[in-house]
């Protein structure tokens, strides 16, 4: 169990730590737990409290005792007994579920939206009915008085189903584009809907007319809000009967009152993304609000931060136990997360021996770290003259060093060093006087692998700073500190090879370009032979006269392609004529090969027959077979063809078989010289 402070509120994450493998035995997860202690002491709350791959949605039942997620892979729902701390039931389901909703106390009656436009209800036993909606949905709410659903999706209508009559209602048409999400009062049944212009509007379910609408997207750009674009509404809760908190998609928290258009607070998240999550806590006037990163907790009245909790996976969904201080979260990770707020609230009633563990822990409290505490190291003691200190109480052996008082650490450097503000100052003025030279033409340090095109890189990057500066604009990331492209100047197999045919058909002004490069080069390696810090502009041609050089016309251009064509097909047909000389010069040899055992050689023209064959069709080669007589193709009574085939033997099996063919024959020789001597004896008898 993972135990974490901020503003001295514990938050202990119940679910930290490895979790075992269900394919796992009882007796192999037992010997895991005899052998590793983190194993041992992590906290399983509810047995395989976790999806295949991520859990998306998470929901308690009215009366505590199941809680539900949905998730993937594949699209399931999962249903938990908390009375008895395991899994109840498993659904596997045909598509991802957008939302879902418990309608009664228990798991007996659930709804599901799923991405498909498809609704899917569920009763006790299982599926019960499936319809379909005529857009795309992105959240619904149902309405207790009127048993109807009501949908919001990718569309300007909110479309209305009653479980009463079985049938789709008229529709309510709104002025948004499209719709995010929805709610209904608990109290009066008001009925709000965010949309995507930013904007709530509110509903009245008996009269289905629209009572109210705010504009949340320019109520939530204050002063030290930076948005980019117009933020969209991303989540939607009420708090009684006048209350209602609001989420954007760029990161803000509105909180209203019903009576009034302007916002009460607006909380920023700092991180610019969407809310996914509003929740509320009575006991201590808190809201819980959550992006994808961090759930934040903040007093409703003054904005205030309570305390924060930042997983280590992306959050989708935030469920708040009734009446309790316990926190379920859905994340893109496997296993969902459990914490336990004692300040929030006591432990539920199926888990109330976390309230024990929680008192035992806080009996025994862990060693904290201070703000006004100083971490030194054995050698920063010598050097201070405090190595008489170690083994005294006024240092705290920590890890490989000490902390002391901050006070004491600030006393003892003063004595040690007496002229530190001497150092102090001596440094400041070597800043100075480096911020100066840092505005003349200073030595460029070259990297050893490309240096050319490294030099190309800061000749570049200094005019597109000039440009930047002219445009006032914000200059471009170099190449050189890039860590992606590091490789490129430091590894050897990369360098640029001006000598092949790709660089020089690409490249057809490079030698030009190259020369002046090489000179600037040459230039730069004497400064650095020499060790000198500063380099001044070489004497020679001025920028302009340089520039005009560089600057060449489409015709040269072309005609310098043509030449680089005609160089590379002199030094092709160099080549060949040279390879010719070396083939006539070289004698050919003759070579052996072995032929395998049972393989008998023919001829080279078996081989070239084989390769032959191989290239013709299949309806080639079949009528060739046929010719052979190995192929015999004939028509059966239903239609279809019949083809049996001859297989071809190995010149062992056909020795074997002719060895086995004399064998027989010799053995019919031996019978019938046998019988005749047989009949000859019998005839003799005979006469005599």
């Amino acid at each position: 169990m993972q135990v974490s402070s901020l503003n001295e509120v514990k938050i202990y994450s119940l679910s930290a730590g490895r979790s075992l493998p269900e394919w796992l035995s009882d007796r192999k997860k037992r010997a895991l737990q005899k052998k590793d202690v983190d194993i041992r002491r992590r906290i399983e709350l509810i047995q395989d409290f976790e999806m295949p791959t991520i859990s998306t949605k998470i929901k308690v039942s009215r009366d505590g005792q199941y809680i539900m997620a949905v998730g993937t892979y594949k699209p399931r729902v999962r249903c938990f007994d908390t009375y008895q701390l395991s899994q109840k039931f498993e659904r596997c389901l045909d598509s991802e579920v957008v939302t879902f909703e418990i309608l009664s106390d228990d798991y007996s009656k659930i709804v599901f939206l799923q991405c498909g436009r498809f609704v899917e209800f569920h009763s006790q036993h299982g599926h019960y009915y499936k319809t379909r909606i005529p857009k795309f949905g992105r959240d619904f709410s149902y309405h207790y008085p009127s048993c109807d659903l009501y949908f919001v999706g990718a569309s300007s209508e909110v479309y209305r189903l009653n479980l009463e009559q079985g049938r789709f209602l008229n529709s309510l048409q709104t002025e948004a584009s499209e719709s995010n999400v929805c709610d209904i009062n608990p109290v009066h049944f008001l009925f709000a809907m965010g949309t995507a212009e930013g904007k709530v509007e509110c509903w009245d379910p008996r009269t289905r007319n629209r009572v109210g609408l705010l504009d949340c997207a320019l109520s939530s750009v204050t002063a030290d809000t930076e948005i980019e674009g117009l933020p969209s509404i991303s989540a939607l809760k009420f708090d009684g009967a006048l209350n209602m908190a609001v989420g954007t998609s760029t990161g803000q928290v509105l909180l209203y009152d019903l009576r009034s258009s302007n916002p009460l607070i607006v909380k920023d998240h700092h991180y610019g993304l969407p809310i996914k999550s509003i929740q509320f806590q009575h006991q201590l006037d808190l809201i819980i609000s959550a992006d994808s990163r961090i759930i934040k907790m903040w007093n409703k009245d003054t904005g205030k931060i309570f305390t924060s909790m930042e997983p280590e996976h992306d959050i989708n969904d935030v469920c708040l136990y009734p009446n309790s201080g316990m926190l379920m979260t859905a994340n893109e990770a496997p296993k969902m997360n459990i914490y336990y707020i004692p300040v929030l609230g006591p432990a539920p009633k199926w888990c109330s021996f976390l309230d024990n563990l929680t008192e035992e822990l806080e009996e025994n409290p862990e060693s904290t770290v201070y703000d006004d505490y100083k971490f030194v190291t054995r050698k920063d003691l010598e050097n201070l003259g405090l190595a008489h200190l170690i083994g005294s109480s006024l240092l705290r052996a920590y890890m490989h060093g000490f902390f002391m008082d901050i006070r004491l650490y600030h006393k003892a450097k003063m004595m040690a060093n007496p002229f530190a503000y001497e150092e102090y100052r001596r440094e400041k003025i070597r800043q100075k006087i480096e911020e100066t030279r840092a505005q003349r033409v200073q030595l460029k340090k070259l990297p050893k692998v490309n240096k050319e095109l490294a030099l190309k890189l800061i000749e570049e990057e200094g005019e597109e700073q000039q440009f930047s500066k002219k445009r006032k604009q914000k200059n471009l990331p170099s190449l050189l500190k890039d860590d992606r492209f590091k490789v490129m100047f430091e590894n050897p197999d990369f360098q640029v090879d001006e000598q092949s045919e790709e660089f020089r058909l690409l490249n057809p002004l490079v030698s030009k370009i190259s020369e002046k490069r090489k000179r600037k080069l040459k230039i730069l390696e004497e400064l650095e032979a020499q060790g000198q810090e500063e380099e001044e502009e070489p004497e020679g041609k001025a920028s302009d006269a340089e520039s005009s050089e560089s600057s060449d016309d489409e015709k040269g251009w072309v005609e310098e392609v043509r030449k680089q064509r005609k160089l590379l097909r002199q030094e092709e047909k160099l080549k060949r004529q040279e390879r010719l000389k070396e083939d006539q010069q070289t004698l050919l040899k003759p070579q052996f090969f072995e032929i395998k055992e049972g393989e008998e050689f023919r001829s080279f023209k078996d081989s070239a027959k084989k390769q032959k064959l191989m290239k013709k069709t299949l309806e080639d080669r079949l009528k060739l077979e046929e010719k052979l007589g190995t192929l015999n193709v004939s028509d059966t009574t239903v239609g279809s063809k019949q083809a049996t085939f001859k297989l071809k033997k190995s010149e062992q099996q056909r020795k074997q078989q002719e060895a086995e063919k004399r064998h027989r024959q010799e053995r019919k020789t031996l019978r019938r010289s046998a019988s005749h001597l047989k009949s000859r004896r019998g005839r003799g008898r005979l006469f005599h």
